[in-house]
């Protein structure tokens, strides 16, 4: 059993470790995709290159999901400090999840909320942050998040969905509803969006407009045209 247990271990260290450098060059799968493949349900993904997708849309993700993307090293230390706060303190999560952070638990973890998960999160978002570059993992980020309710991943099949558009064709309102959606693509339509979520809309295509700046990272030549 030991060496089994060892063995296993031994793999999903490998795993990771092996992928996520060739992922600078191998456009990848994510779990929750090949889980819909293994179980015969539809998967719609169309990949496209990070400069082929709206400046307002990786501003919008960025200033929501993650401001300090740019310059943290795949981990929020102060976000997670005050998570382990939280939980110790038995206070609800408030969620300390960096964009690399999703981007590991896509492609190597399973989604259900754990805290064996979340401790495993962080060293795999330390090392893609370590292998790949900004530009690259929102990249990847942008074209595996599940973005509908029916099998939709990445942000082409999103536009596509929601608005009948090419991702590098959005205006600050459909690229903070696609952003806003994010949290939870099962129930939040952009396209048919709650007064909720048009109000959250409003609030990140503030923040976005604001402090732009801070996403300038995944801008082409280091600059986004907003």
């Amino acid at each position: 059993m030991l060496r089994l247990g060892g063995a296993a271990l031994a793999v999903l260290v490998a795993v990771p470790l092996i992928l996520a450098p060739a992922y600078r060059f191998i456009d990848p799968v994510s779990v929750p995709m090949l889980e819909r493949y293994l179980t015969g349900r539809p998967v719609v993904r169309q990949w496209r290159p990070i400069d082929d997708i709206s400046d307002r849309l990786k501003a919008a993700v960025i200033l929501s999901e993650d401001g300090l993307f740019c310059r943290h090293l795949g981990v929020d230390v102060s976000a997670l400090r005050a998570e382990v706060d939280n939980f110790l303190a038995g206070k609800p999560a408030r969620g300390a999840s960096t964009l690399s952070m999703q981007v590991a638990r896509n492609l190597f973890l399973w989604n259900d909320p754990d805290p064996v998960r979340k401790v495993l999160e962080i060293p795999l978002a330390l090392y893609l942050d370590l292998v790949l570059p900004k530009k690259r993992i929102m990249e990847i980020y942008l074209n595996i998040a599940e973005w509908g309710p029916e099998g939709q991943f990445g942000v082409a099949a999103g536009a596509e969905r929601a608005f009948g558009r090419e991702p590098q064709n959005l205006d600050w309102r459909t690229a903070t509803l696609l952003a806003a959606a994010l949290p939870n693509p099962m129930l939040r339509q952009p396209g048919k969006p709650s007064r909720g979520m048009v109000r959250i809309a409003g609030i990140v295509q503030q923040r976005a407009q604001q402090f732009g700046e801070r996403a300038a990272c995944v801008g082409e030549g280091g600059q986004l045209a907003l």
